[in-house]
Parts: structure tokens; sequence; C-alpha cells
């Protein structure tokens, strides 16, 4: 490792024959041993030196620093002329000469000629303003490393290799954007409760925006029927309360998840209520704002992947087909047919020719049976049944009305489980017979 030093002379002024103190390793112009900085570059000159493909891609950036931006050579790109039209830029219409560099605060050099962009790195060195060099990294004062941006956050990646320096870049905005980075804020949190839609099951199946808020979170209060999966990559600090929602078990009331939610965020911090499928489809979450927004909590909600079509869709039973059926009813068989505490029409729905997909309804599908075809539905109307859909352990069968009941207890099909009614199941049969043809 070679060490040098610069000194100073008397006075402060440095000695230019010299160097600065620090510690070197290897060649000088190693990528290690740039300083990351950013630049506020708001009503602040930067002279771009060279009207190519260069130009136009970091003139764009500059004015989005808010920069004023000077732009010297005899042509230019399309896009940059039209940047200088719209008075966006000022473009003086010739090539670079002695004193362009005079006032600048950042310079760029991206002609086309090595021996331009020598003299303006030279002019700039001189007025000790950075500069960069498109045509000789190595000859540069700065570097412009590979940037981009997620929400609030700019990422900037210098690698000494241009195209690994991007890969890594696209590989952090994507994660930010995703959640799949979880990097909370901590000086601009959120606040309130958002109620997130996690969809059926499966973990990728949460919206972009729902796993974010998920990253962002001090407290989650998850469903059993969420992605729960998610939850092991929550840092060790979040408060994780599980809600349960286990038929005929132990499981929070209603009342306790809505203090619950209030009560954490009215102390500060941001709660995810996180659930399965789409919170206001069947999911009470419009039971959980209206607790939130009566206790003065703000609330943000996240739509989600229904387990009424996602399910279905996962195990290619459609819910709709061109010359089958033009509707689909959705049903909640949390109560039987003929209980007094039922809003449900069996008979309309009997009389209709749309899908029928019923959830919570695994535990009372005899009843529901025997109530569609009292009222007309066919005994040999067509019936798939969706256990543990979007997940590994998804099952899927084929039945009827009249034998579906009995064909559940001998698989052995166990909640929570989708049930589709109506001539689509026929097609999905034929989508699985052909699909396994091609497996082999």
């Amino acid at each position: 490792m070679a060490i040098a030093a610069r000194w100073c002379r008397a006075g402060g002024e440095p000695d230019r024959g010299a160097r600065y103190p620090a510690a070197v390793t290897g060649q000088e112009d190693r990528q290690g041993e740039a300083y990351l900085l950013g630049l506020r570059l708001r009503g602040r000159r930067v002279l771009v030196a060279g009207g190519g493909a260069v130009a136009a891609r970091r003139v764009p950036r500059l004015l989005g620093a808010g920069a004023d931006v000077v732009l010297v050579s005899p042509a230019v790109t399309p896009a940059l002329e039209e940047l200088a039209a719209n008075g966006r830029i000022d473009w003086w219409r010739r090539a670079y000469a002695a004193g362009d560099c005079a006032n600048a605060w950042l310079v760029i050099a991206c002609t086309s000629r090595p021996e331009v962009n020598a003299a303006v790195a030279a002019e700039a060195e001189a007025n000790r303003t950075w500069c960069v060099r498109a045509d000789d990294a190595a000859a540069a004062t700065a570097w412009t490393p590979a940037t981009g941006t997620a929400g609030d956050t700019s990422v900037g990646v210098l690698s000494g290799d241009p195209r690994h320096s991007a890969a890594i870049r696209d590989a952090i905005t994507a994660g930010l954007r995703s959640g799949t980075i979880a990097a909370r804020h901590h000086r601009s949190r959120l606040t309130g409760v958002a109620l997130v839609g996690g969809g059926p099951g499966d973990p990728g199946l949460i919206t972009v925006k729902g796993r974010q808020l998920l990253a962002e979170a001090d407290v989650v209060i998850a469903d059993r029927l969420g992605p729960r999966e998610l939850l092991a990559e929550l840092p060790p600090d979040v408060i994780v309360i599980d809600a349960g929602k286990v038929p005929y078990r132990r499981q929070m009331s209603q009342d306790e998840i809505n203090e619950a939610l209030v009560s954490h965020a009215t102390s500060g911090k941001f709660v995810v209520r996180l659930k399965g499928g789409d919170p206001f489809v069947f999911g009470r979450g419009a039971e959980e704002m209206l607790a939130c927004l009566r206790a003065g909590v703000p609330v943000t909600v996240v739509p989600g992947v229904t387990s009424a079509v996602g399910v279905p869709t996962a195990a290619g039973v459609p819910v709709t087909h061109r010359g089958t059926v033009q509707e689909f009813h959705v049903i909640s068989v949390h109560v039987p047919p003929g209980d007094k505490r039922s809003t449900v029409d069996w008979s309309a729905l009997a009389r209709s020719d749309g899908t029928l997909v019923l959830l919570m309804s695994l535990e009372r599908i005899g009843a529901v049976t025997s109530a569609l075809m009292k009222h007309g539905r066919p005994g040999d109307c067509p019936v798939s049944v969706i256990a543990d859909g979007t997940m590994p352990t998804q099952r899927t069968i084929y039945s009827t009305l009249e034998g579906v009941e009995r064909t559940l207890a001998d698989e052995g099909f166990r909640p929570p489980a989708v049930v589709v009614i109506g001539g689509v199941v026929t097609i999905a049969a034929e989508l699985a017979a052909l699909a396994r043809n091609l497996s082999g």
C-alpha cells in the first residue's frame, strides 16, 4: 500500500506539486477512491460540452435537479434542440472555446473529440470545478454513477463497470419499488392504518403498493389467510399480532381487532392490517375503516386479489366464458340456506344461469346443494372445488351438484376452499385435460 501526502505552503494554500494526506491503495483512478456525493444543483450553472447521445441522456437529469444548463455544441440531437427551443436550456451554437467553463459548478465534457474534452477538463481543473469526461473516466475529476429513483429515494452506484453498476441499480430500485427490500423511513414516518389486501395466499400475489406499505410497518395485524410468509421478512422490532380467524377456535373478535388498530395507531405507530384476499370483499374492511376514522385515525386501503376470482383462476377455472355465461355471483356461506341470519336468495341463484362462487361453504355444502336443487338447479350441474388455492398444497376436484358432498368427504377436503358451480366447470375440466396431455 502506498501512502502519499499533499502538504500546504505557509498561509494554508496547497502546494500543487504535493499531495493531500490520503491512504491510497493501488492506482489513483480506482473506483474505490470515489467519494459519492449528492449535488444540489438548483439554480446553479452546469456546462455541457457536446450535443450528442451522451448529452441527451445527461441533460434531462440535470434539469430534473433544477440545474441551469448551458450546452455548447455546433449541433445537437432533436431532443436537445427541442429543450433549447422551449427555453429549458441555453444552447450556444458553436464549438467549445476557452473561458466557457467560467462560473460553472459542474462541467460535463462529452464531445466526440478527445482533444476537446481534454481542453474542457483542463479548464475546469484550473477553475477547481468538478468535471465528468464521457470518453476517459481515468482523466476525469468526477464520475457519474448509475442512478435511479424509487419513490422519494435516489440510488447511485459506482463499480468501475458501467453495465454492472446499472444492473445493481436496477436490482436495488426494483426491490425498493416492490417492497422486497425492506427499508423503513425514519425521519418521515408513515402514520395511521393501512388495510392491505394480501391476495389469496401466494405471497407473490400481493400488490406492489401492499408490499411497500408492509415494509414500512411498525405493527402488523395479520389474518390466517393472508400471505404469512411475508411476515418472516419483517425487521425484528416490528410487532406482529395474529388475528387468527380460525373457524371454531379461539380468535380475536372484531371489536378486539378494531381496538388494536386504533390503540397502536394513536400511539404513533404505523399499522398494517394484512388481510387475505381484498379488504372489502367479505373482509370486514369497511368495519375496520369506520372504527379508525371515528377515532380520528387516517386510513389507506390497498386492494387485493380476491380469492373469489384469484383462486379459480389459479386452478384454471374461469368464472366467465364467452358463449357459456355472462355473469357470476359471489356468495358468503357463513350461515346455511334457511338460517334466519341469511340474506341470500337461493331460489333466485338456482334459477340463474350465472356462475356461483361460494366462499366459506365447505362445512355447509350439503345444505347449499340441497337448496339449489330444490329450487331448480339440475343435479348434474358441474361443480369444482379448489382447496388451498394458489399455494403449493393446492388441490382441485370436479364433481356435480348432487355428488360433490360425497366427493369432498372421500377426498378429505378441508377449508379454506372455493366452490365454483356452473357450466364454466366443464370448460375448466377440458383445460385441465389438455394441460395434462401437454405435460405428458
